[in-house]
């Protein structure tokens, strides 16, 4: 004789075994923009692991793209994630707003673009080497590894150059001591 407990606990074992059978269309691992993506994970998650694209970008493009953000990323078809290619590729020119760009005003071509993996690397190490180049004060400090962006230098960003930089006390003369 089953318990109650027990009942139902079989009861859940066999609709998620049979969700599975349901869905064969399953995939483990989803290649959105030459990335490998995890299937088990939510699509607006998912997405997040690509280099380039935050939670409030992964939500606009599902919203774009027409695709519920709860639905798991191996369950999506080949239109949908064909879509998020499209949309993450040229998300500028599919009614994405120019605010969410990552690289608005380029310095070279002047337009807003929003860049995604390697691209995004590969223009990051080009401006810092642009900077060190001509010598910019920020140049100047990403090469000395100072901090650029005016935070203190006094008790962070010392991992390379010793203890923290503390006040010492003079000693005072004890009251036996002459001096």
């Amino acid at each position: 004789m089953l318990i109650l407990g027990e009942y139902t606990f079989v009861k859940k074992l066999t609709k998620m075994v049979e969700k599975q059978v349901e869905n064969k269309q399953f995939r483990h691992i989803v290649r959105v923009v030459n990335v490998d993506i995890p299937g088990n994970k939510q699509i607006r998650w998912a997405l997040t692991d690509i280099k380039g694209v935050g939670i409030n970008f992964a939500d606009a493009i599902c919203n774009i793209a027409h695709i519920s953000r709860d639905t798991k990323a191996g369950n999506l078809a080949d239109k949908e994630i064909e879509a998020i290619n499209t949309i993450l590729l040229n998300p500028l020119k599919n009614s994405i707003p120019v605010w969410y760009a990552n690289r608005r005003k380029d310095f070279e071509t002047g337009e807003d673009k929003h860049l995604v993996t390697n691209t995004l690397n590969f223009t990051q190490e080009n401006d810092l080497k642009r900077l060190k180049k001509i010598k910019t004060l920020r140049g100047i400090r990403h090469i000395h590894g100072q901090p650029v962006r005016g935070q203190r230098t006094r008790s962070n960003f010392r991992r390379n150059k010793g203890k923290v930089v503390g006040v010492k006390k003079k000693s005072e003369p004890k009251k036996g001591d002459k001096k």
